[in-house]
């Protein structure tokens, strides 16, 4: 199985690059780091995708697989408006806007016994693989 990586940004050391950072705003800043961590695992049966994302609620992902990629999306659902600003002191993620992961996943695996669960936090998704026998078929000569 292969990922589609989410490349951070490298750390910005200098004080010039700071300032233009916040001085344009370019928007990148708000999605560095706030991509779910994820574990994939694999075994004799298939894979097992784990996404960290907690303080969510399952009915506020969506799956779908398209050409032999998984994404997984969350959209930020609206909120009871308090009126109260929040400012942080620092602020490492944010799921604020919402996100799309999405995973390369290979023709042996079988799409349609896909399954998903969310358990303390983290999303596991079971992808399992087609059984062997049915990747190849022998053809009678007649």
């Amino acid at each position: 199985m292969t990922i589609i990586r989410w490349q951070n940004r490298p750390a910005i050391s200098s004080m010039l690059d700071r300032m233009f950072e916040r001085e344009f705003n370019t928007g990148f800043e708000r999605n560095c780091g706030c991509m779910p961590a994820t574990n994939i695992l694999e075994d004799d049966e298939g894979f097992e995708i784990q996404l960290a994302l907690p303080g969510m609620k399952k009915d506020d992902f969506k799956m779908e697989v398209e050409d032999n990629v998984l994404s997984v999306v969350y959209e930020k659902k609206e909120a009871d408006d308090k009126g109260e600003e929040v400012e942080y002191l620092k602020r490492e993620f944010s799921f604020d806007d919402g996100f799309t992961r999405s995973f390369s996943i290979p023709k042996t695996a079988d799409v349609d016994k896909i399954r998903a669960r969310y358990e303390n936090g983290i999303l596991y998704i079971r992808v399992p693989k087609i059984d062997k026998a049915r990747l190849s078929k022998q053809i009678k000569i007649s």
